[in-house]
């Protein structure tokens, strides 16, 4: 399994898991992202997702490998969707193996964090009303609110 991947298509968290398995771990933490139907008021029908995949994915293996040095962790990877998701699809899957929980929960913590700061990952939102924007670029999170081309 490859430690960071983009994916134009779903992302099976179980399989996923499967591929993190350690039999000298007595930990496995999981986050999924998941798209929602609503955010900020508005009633969200789908998400749609664009992504430097080059540089996403070299920034990736960073955070991951970020992860590994920092934590007592054996595995760790992650993977992030690209392209329209509908409700409840998995937009984002991180799959960290330890010894222990402590240093489980805290890289994957760490991993999706990072992720969502240095990521060249775009998020446009398409809203019931027939409105769509893009949301939570990074120079938007920054100044603490949403783009509005």
């Amino acid at each position: 399994m490859k430690r960071f991947s983009v994916s134009a298509g779903p992302i099976d968290p179980d399989g996923f898991r499967r591929a993190l398995v350690d039999p000298s771990c007595g930990a496995y933490v999981q986050f999924e992202g998941w798209v929602r139907d609503h955010n900020e008021g508005q009633q969200v029908l789908r998400l749609e997702y664009e992504v430097y995949e080059p540089l996403a994915v070299k920034e990736g293996l960073l955070i991951v490998d970020e992860a590994m040095e920092r934590f007592e962790i054996s595995r760790a990877a992650a993977s992030h969707r690209s392209g329209l998701l509908e409700l409840t699809d998995v937009a984002v899957v991180v799959g960290v193996s330890a010894a222990h929980r402590g240093p489980a929960f805290d890289a994957c913590r760490y991993i999706i964090d990072q992720a969502k700061l240095r990521l060249p990952i775009w998020k446009k939102e398409h809203y019931a009303n027939g409105a769509a924007e893009w949301v939570n670029c990074r120079h938007c999170a920054e100044a603490g609110h949403a783009h509005h081309p």
